[in-house]
């Protein structure tokens, strides 16, 4: 049997259609809160009556500017109502909205900048601008409040939506431009992962600006009619705990690094978490077990990435078996490939690929033609079982070589995850020119006993997998998103004296 699935047909996608009116088509009918944003100050809840009178008058207040349909608007904005509301407000009149990491520099945002050519900048103060002559913008809620509602701008579902940037962890950031019909192919989510329905109350704690909050934290969320929560900028992982429980709050999803903070405080009893969504990074098995453990309630992995965001999942309705990520989503068409492009047989590692028929594959990398042929090459190693659950081995291009054997990244850090660390990285490293060993780098508050990592190693992993070299880091180098820039480990290697 051959590592391939295919669980077509994709969702019917109408002629004319808009993305966001799309996630808002049942929100004139709902009278609960759509979004609730806790800051120090006090918490911002929005209802569905005024996130749909809001996206609309915003809609009327970007056109008056000028803009026409497709001219694109960079957003500088921070986790505030206006990121959301000028998110969907540009998509709602049918410009494309460009989201960004507050965090990043002038220099960095001015790159991204000549690469997206906007037509407008929206920004808040206190955030660097680009090097750019698009005018600059203030967003001002309050004033086009008294526009008149623009209608949805209906087109073409192939038109350009919004465009998203890669994270950069194998090198520049790649702007990603998704078209309107992306949308729909989330439908398959709601069920197969997130579990969610339109009574759950849903707290993620990743930024505004992130990929994974804005499709599971809000899109997801007022798409089915649930309500969003999203915590202020800079609230510890710490505080989750009781934030969950005072907002009662049934679904929190995270990444594992939030996960692993929260279970070093004490828990409150969470009598409404049904369970938690992961994303971003791979979950290890032992922080599920712990967090199962914990809090009575499972955790429930996907893989995406920006091009095609999730499509890979356990949920609780068919939890991953320990150690996979879980199954194709219900609408997809993937396969595990070897270097010459046929699907490997079941067990044997490949490189995961999705279809290019996909509704969720992007259109196409900003300067760079659209994808063709029948696959979508994702650079992710994996292999499948018999049963269709597939496992996550890494970056195609991270696998490491150990005495002779490709081995991944991702199965020696397995290892070391019971151990009180943030984070760990394995790499190879270079002691003496033209040899090459493997390493773990680590994240902890302290040394770990390097006699404490060996003895991990040697329980779980073949002798030629074990690591030569362990190294403590304050802190790893990661990309804006928070994923370890694994190429930037070699750099820090530090020769034992």
């Amino acid at each position: 049997m051959l590592s391939e699935i295919d669980t077509r047909p994709f969702p019917a996608i109408p002629p004319a259609f808009n993305l966001a009116g799309h996630v808002l088509a049942r929100a004139g009918q709902l009278d609960k809160p759509a979004l609730v944003l806790f800051g120090p100050e006090g918490d911002e809840t929005l209802s569905y009556a005024e996130l749909l009178d809001l996206t609309q008058r915003t809609a009327s207040g970007l056109l008056s500017r000028g803009l026409l349909p497709g001219d694109r608007i960079l957003l500088r904005l921070g986790n505030s109502l206006a990121f959301p509301i000028l998110y969907l407000g540009a998509i709602w009149a049918g410009l494309v909205p460009v989201p960004t990491s507050s965090a990043l520099t002038r220099a960095e945002i001015t790159r991204l900048a000549a690469l997206v050519r906007p037509a407008l900048v929206a920004a808040e103060p206190g955030i660097a601008l680009p090097d750019h002559p698009a005018p600059v913008m203030t967003p001002d809620l309050a004033a086009w409040g008294h526009l008149p509602p623009a209608d949805p701008h209906l087109g073409d579902p192939e038109r350009e939506a919004y465009i998203v940037f890669t994270s950069g962890s194998s090198g520049s950031p790649m702007a990603v431009s998704h078209a309107h019909r992306a949308i729909l192919a989330r439908a398959g989510m709601f069920r197969h992962w997130e579990g969610l329905t339109g009574e759950d109350r849903l707290l993620h704690a990743g930024a505004l600006n992130w990929t994974y909050t804005l499709g599971t934290g809000l899109l997801d969320p007022w798409t089915v009619g649930a309500t969003a929560l999203i915590p202020a900028a800079g609230t510890p992982a710490t505080a989750l705990p009781d934030l969950l429980a005072r907002t009662k709050a049934t679904i929190i999803a995270a990444a594992p690094g939030v996960y692993r903070q929260m279970l070093r405080a004490d828990l409150p009893p969470l009598p409404c978490l049904r369970h938690g969504l992961s994303a971003g990074e791979a979950l290890p098995v032992a922080l599920r077990r712990l967090w199962r453990a914990r809090t009575g309630t499972d955790l429930h992995e996907a893989l995406g990435m920006s091009e095609v965001s999730t499509y890979l999942s356990g949920s609780p309705e068919r939890p991953a078996p320990d150690g996979t990520t879980g199954y194709a989503q219900p609408g997809r068409h993937i396969a595990i490939l070897d270097d010459a492009g046929r699907p490997v047989p079941h067990g044997t590692p490949g490189e995961l690929a999705v279809s290019t028929d996909d509704p969720g594959l992007m259109r196409h990398y900003l300067g760079h033609p659209p994808p063709t042929g029948p696959w979508f090459r994702t650079g992710d190693a994996a292999r499948m079982t018999e049963d269709g659950a597939v496992t996550h081995l890494g970056r195609k291009d991270d696998l490491l070589n150990a005495g002779g054997f490709r081995v991944s990244p991702a199965e020696i850090e397995a290892a070391f995850h019971d151990l009180p660390l943030t984070a760990c990285a394995a790499t190879q490293v270079e002691p003496a020119p033209g040899t090459t060993i493997l390493a773990l780098f680590y994240e902890a508050p302290c040394e770990i006993a390097e006699t404490t990592l060996r003895e991990c190693a040697e329980k779980t992993l073949a002798r030629w997998k074990q690591p030569r070299h362990y190294q403590r880091l304050d802190a790893m180098p990661r990309t804006g998103t928070g994923k370890i820039v694994r190429k930037g480990l070699a750099a820090r290697y530090r020769r034992p004296e």
